[in-house]
C-alpha cells in the first residue's frame, strides 16, 4: 500500500497554498485582460474547473481507445489458437485470364489522359477568397452616450411620451400619472416636486396646452437642474493638482482612477497614483495593472499598511517627481461606519499638510445602479469630506439614469465623469446639454 503511504504523507496544505496563489495569479491576468475586477476570481475558477474537466475527458478517452485496442488483439490471438482456416489463395488460372481481361485497349490508361480527367477535380476544389471583414463605423461621443443611456430614455422620457401621446388636454390626471414616471425614474421625491411645481405654474397661467408645450417644459427645466453655477474642474489650478477619490466597495472606483489616469495622460499631463486602499486584498496590485496600462508611477505600500503614510509618500513623490495631477485611491467603506469616514479627515490632513489646499478636488464614484441609495451615499460622504464631484459609473446598464439629476439637484454637487461602457476611454465628462439632448432623443448638434 505505498500509495496510502504516499498520499498520507503528502503536504496537503503546501498544494492549498500553491492553488491560492494560482489563482490569484490567474485572476491579475484575466483582470489585465479587461475582465471586470469583481468577475476575476470566479472567471478563474470557471476556467481553471473547465481545463480540469477536459483533461479528465479526455484521459478517459485515451484508456478506452487502449482496451478497445487490447481486446482486439486477443481476440486475434484466440482465432488462431482455435485454428480457423486461412483464405485460400485465388487458382493461377483465375489470375492469368484476369490478367489477359486487362491488356485490351479499352482497360489502358495514358497519363495524358488521367491528367485531363484530374484537372477538372482540382479545379473544383480551389478555395475561395474569403470575405474582407468591413471595419466597425466609429460612434461618435453623442451615440455613444444615446447607446449607453437607452435604459434611462426608454424608462423616462420614453414613459413620458407614451404618457402624452394622443392627449388633448393637461389635465390633474394627467399631471398625477406625470409625477409618478418622475419618481419612479429615480428622479427622488424631491426633483419631482420641483418640476411638477414647475408644470402647475405654467399651466395655472395657461402656457401649457399641448403635450409637445410639456415635453419641451420637462427638457427645459432638466437643463436647470443640472446646469446650475458650480466650479468647474480645472486641474492647472495647482501643481500637483490632488484629486482624491472615495466610495463604497464594488462602485468601480479603482476602474475609474485607471481611466482617469489614462484620460490625463492623453491629455499630455504626467499623472502620479496613489494606493491608499491597503485593506482590500491585491487593490494596490490592480491599482498597478491600470498604472501600467496608462504609463504612469504607482505610489503603494504593503497590504495592511496605513493609508496615511500612502498618502504622505504619493503626495511627496508627486512634488519630487513634478507631476501635474496626483490621483489618490482610498479604501472602499460603507458610509455608515463613522470610524472609517473620520479616516477620511485624516488624510486630508495629511494632504494639506503636504501640499497646502490638497486636495483639491473630492470625486466620490456611485455606481448608477443603486439608485437612491447612491443618493444617500452622496449626502453622507458630502457631510463627511465635503465633495467637490461625482463620477457615476455603469450608467450604460441601469434604467435608473434619472439619479444624475436628482444628485446634482439635492446636493449641487456637479456630476464630473460618466461610465458609459467597460473600454478604457469609456468614462467621459459629464455634459448636462448633451445628457438632456441624449435623453429626448434630439439629432446630434452641430457643436459636437
Amino acid at each position: 500500500m505505498e500509495w496510502l503511504q504516499t498520499l498520507q504523507t503528502f503536504d496537503w496544505a503546501q498544494a492549498v497554498a500553491w492553488l491560492n496563489t494560482f489563482i490569484t495569479n490567474f485572476s491579475k491576468i484575466l483582470f489585465n485582460a479587461g475582465v471586470p475586477e469583481e468577475y476575476a476570481s470566479l472567471t478563474a475558477f470557471g476556467l481553471i474547473y473547465l481545463g480540469v474537466t477536459v483533461i479528465v475527458l479526455l484521459f478517459v478517452l485515451l484508456l478506452r481507445k487502449l482496451f478497445r485496442r487490447g481486446g482486439r488483439k486477443t481476440d486475434e490471438i484466440d482465432s488462431a489458437a482455435v485454428g480457423e482456416p486461412a483464405e485460400e489463395p485465388p487458382p493461377a488460372e483465375a489470375v492469368d485470364s484476369t490478367i489477359e481481361a486487362l491488356s485490351g485497349d479499352e482497360a489502358i490508361v495514358t497519363e495524358e489522359q488521367a491528367g485531363e480527367a484530374v484537372e477538372p477535380a482540382v479545379e473544383a476544389v480551389e478555395p475561395q477568397p474569403e470575405p474582407v471583414a468591413e471595419p466597425e463605423p466609429t460612434l461618435s461621443l453623442f451615440e455613444k452616450l444615446k447607446r449607453g443611456l437607452s435604459k434611462t430614455q426608454s424608462s423616462l422620457v420614453g414613459r413620458v411620451d407614451s404618457l402624452l401621446r394622443g392627449r388633448s388636454v393637461i389635465d390633474e390626471d394627467l399631471v398625477e400619472e406625470l409625477e409618478e414616471i418622475l419618481i419612479t425614474a429615480d428622479l427622488g421625491m424631491q426633483t419631482t416636486q420641483t418640476l411638477i411645481g414647475a408644470l402647475e405654474t405654467r399651466r395655472a397661467k395657461g402656457e401649457l396646452s399641448t403635450p409637445e408645450q410639456v415635453r419641451q417644459l420637462l427638457k427645459e427645466e432638466l437643463e436647470k437642474l443640472l446646469t446650475f453655477d458650480s466650479r468647474p474642474l480645472d486641474t492647472t489650478t495647482s501643481s500637483p493638482f490632488v484629486m482624491m477619490v472615495v466610495g463604497v466597495n464594488g462602485v468601480g472606483k479603482t476602474t475609474t482612477i485607471g481611466k482617469l489616469a489614462n484620460q490625463f495622460t492623453q491629455e499630455g499631463k504626467k499623472v502620479v497614483l496613489g494606493a491608499g486602499d491597503t485593506f482590500r486584498a491585491a487593490a494596490a496590485e490592480q491599482l498597478q495593472i491600470w498604472g501600467e496600462r496608462a504609463g504612469v508611477d504607482v505610489i503603494a505600500h504593503a497590504e495592511g499598511a496605513d493609508p496615511g503614510a500612502v498618502a504622505f509618500d504619493a503626495a511627496k513623490a508627486a512634488v519630487a517627481r513634478n507631476a501635474d495631477i496626483l490621483l489618490l485611491d482610498t479604501a472602499g467603506r460603507l458610509h455608515t461606519k463613522v470610524n472609517l469616514m473620520e479616516e477620511l479627515k485624516k488624510i486630508r490632513r495629511v494632504l494639506d499638510r503636504e501640499i497646502p489646499g490638497a486636495p483639491h478636488e473630492v470625486l466620490l464614484v456611485l455606481d448608477a445602479t443603486t439608485g437612491q441609495n447612491a443618493l444617500t451615499q452622496a449626502k453622507l460622504f458630502n457631510e463627511a469630506v465635503e465633495l467637490n464631484g461625482i463620477a457615476l459609473t455603469k450608467l450604460d446598464g441601469t434604467a435608473k439614469g434619472g439619479i444624475v439629476v436628482a444628485i446634482a439637484a439635492e446636493l449641487q454637487v456637479p456630476v464630473r465623469f460618466v461610465g458609459i461602457g467597460e473600454q478604457i476611454d469609456d468614462l467621459r465628462p459629464f455634459d448636462p446639454e448633451m445628457f438632456v439632448s441624449v435623453l429626448f432623443d434630439e439629432e446630434e448638434k452641430s457643436v459636437l
